[in-house]
């Protein structure tokens, strides 16, 4: 057996135990896919990111769901950046290349004021496909009715290197009603049938933020909802940016908050700017250290933690 050294650290949030917790580890190198696979199960967060060794980048970064490995995960990112920041293993490096299975993407370390480093992240050229399934049935599977979507904007399946499913809601208040049949979601969502399922809306908690949300797993990543999005949130910027204020020229700056259903609130700051007729999106955030502890692997008897 092996023992496996995890750093959780939670994101987009300064506080322990609020925004999205992420595992963290540094060795990935010394771990075989099979390996870290099993460490993302018994650690049973959302995501779990392994440090790797990049030929033409600073880092590779590999995330793990419990149930299956993701090409990009924007919460891991900034916890991962944050940690080797906080262990000084960066150095004095501000701007860095992470390789993921999404492509490399370029990553900014700014310190702020009150000693705190804020991460910017670029992410994937967003895109977006229809969504062709029934919006009866997709409502009903998060535990609403289908006249609480917002027929005024399109449900689209989207990604800033991960796919989700955008589902634009009228009202707050309904996020708290909310209860997703994760496992529902594949025979509604059959042009992405491993999508995960994220609705939305205009009305936020907090009056300086501009969007509010949450995130439902797909059923194949052995997780029911993510409290705080990064890929998610990126790609929400786009989406703001494509269907709902399209007479901007100069790049959005955007807040999008989620979590406070989970008591787990945080939040992404999203930019997106425009080369030519392509979009760019960035995100934000900030982390917090909250323990390590020791995860045993390649013994029989596999139990999430």
């Amino acid at each position: 057996m092996k023992r496996i050294k995890v750093y959780h650290y939670d994101a987009f949030s300064s506080k322990p135990n609020k925004g999205n917790p992420a595992g963290v580890v540094l060795n990935g190198d010394e771990l075989t896919e099979d390996e870290m696979q099993e460490v993302a199960y018994k650690v049973g967060f959302n995501e779990t990111a392994f440090v790797v060794k990049a030929e033409e980048a600073d880092m590779r970064l590999r995330f793990f769901t419990p149930g299956h490995e993701m090409n990009l995960c924007g919460h891991a990112t900034v916890a991962t950046v944050f940690a080797l920041k906080r262990k000084g293993l960066l150095g004095k490096k501000a701007n860095l290349k992470i390789e993921t299975r999404a492509g490399v993407l370029p990553v900014t370390l700014i310190k702020t004021a009150d000693d705190g480093i804020r991460i910017t992240m670029k992410q994937a050229a967003p895109q977006f496909e229809k969504f062709s399934g029934s919006k009866e049935s997709l409502a009903h599977s998060i535990g609403i009715e289908e006249k609480e979507i917002d027929h005024t904007l399109p449900i689209l399946y989207g990604s800033t290197g991960t796919w989700t499913l955008l589902l634009p809601i009228k009202e707050l208040s309904a996020f708290n009603r909310m209860e997703p049949d994760n496992k529902e979601f594949p025979a509604i969502l059959k042009e992405m049938p491993k999508a995960s399922v994220h609705p939305f809306c205009m009305e936020t908690y907090d009056p300086s933020a501009d969007m509010h949300a949450r995130h439902f797993s797909s059923p194949y990543s052995g997780t029911i909802e993510d409290a705080v999005t990064g890929t998610a949130s990126g790609v929400m910027g786009a989406y703001f940016a494509k269907y709902i204020n399209n007479h901007w020229h100069e790049p959005l700056h955007l807040v999008v908050e989620q979590g406070h259903e989970l008591k787990k609130d945080g939040r992404v700051l999203v930019q997106v700017s425009q080369t030519n007729d392509q979009l760019n999106v960035e995100i934000t955030g900030n982390a917090v250290y909250v323990q390590d502890f020791d995860v045993l692997i390649g013994d029989e008897n596999i139990e999430r933690r």
